[in-house]
């Protein structure tokens, strides 16, 4: 049974395809952002059958790295120093700064929230647990206000919906209305 699969294309560098089997009923096909591609099959299709899919759509994964490849280098880096090099002044006067944000926008939308955390995520640029928990990353610091205030109201939006619904997008647009612009610019950058 299959488990990766390489596909070739003359000039260009293999891609091996990560294979995943589960009681789906459709073949999923993608290029993730770092590059990896990921075919998800159902469990009965056969590797006769993989193969000829995956041939078939040679040409839609090499287009697909390479956008992908071109996406990653038009992205930009945020100026900043690595977490573990600043001081711990420095680190202090950055949750600071993210808890003024935070206490500011769950006073206008009226949410409450728990703890507070700013890391080096390696993903994302914020997050809210089911509790209410907010984890910020470091790299906000550095970037515009708007930006900042944007991830704050998206993070403080999950409060009342926790997932990206119509309801979730208007209620993060009552308080960042160029939300659209914000979030574009975040997904320009590299986290790293």
């Amino acid at each position: 049974m299959i488990t990766e699969y390489k596909i070739s294309e003359k000039g260009m560098d293999d891609i091996w395809i990560r294979v995943i089997r589960s009681e789906r009923k459709t073949v999923g096909l993608e290029v993730r952002e770092n590059g990896k591609a990921l075919a998800r099959i159902p469990k009965r299709l056969s590797d006769r059958e993989l193969g000829r899919f995956l041939e078939e759509h040679r040409k839609w994964v090499f287009d697909k790295a390479r956008l992908v490849r071109e996406k990653k280098e038009r992205r930009k880096t945020v100026d900043a120093p690595p977490m573990q090099e600043m001081t711990a002044a420095e680190t202090e006067r950055m949750k600071e700064r993210f808890a003024h944000r935070v206490w500011h926008y769950s006073r206008l939308m009226g949410v409450t929230f728990g703890r507070i955390t700013v890391r080096n995520q390696k993903t994302r640029w914020g997050s809210c647990s089911a509790k209410g928990n907010l984890n910020f990353n470091y790299l906000l610091y550095f970037l515009s206000e708007e930006l900042l205030d944007y991830v704050v109201v998206h993070e403080l939006a999950h409060r009342k919906y926790m997932n990206h619904s119509k309801e979730f997008w208007a209620e993060v647009e009552r308080y960042c209305p160029d939300y659209k612009v914000y979030r574009k610019k975040l997904k320009e950058m590299i986290i790293e």
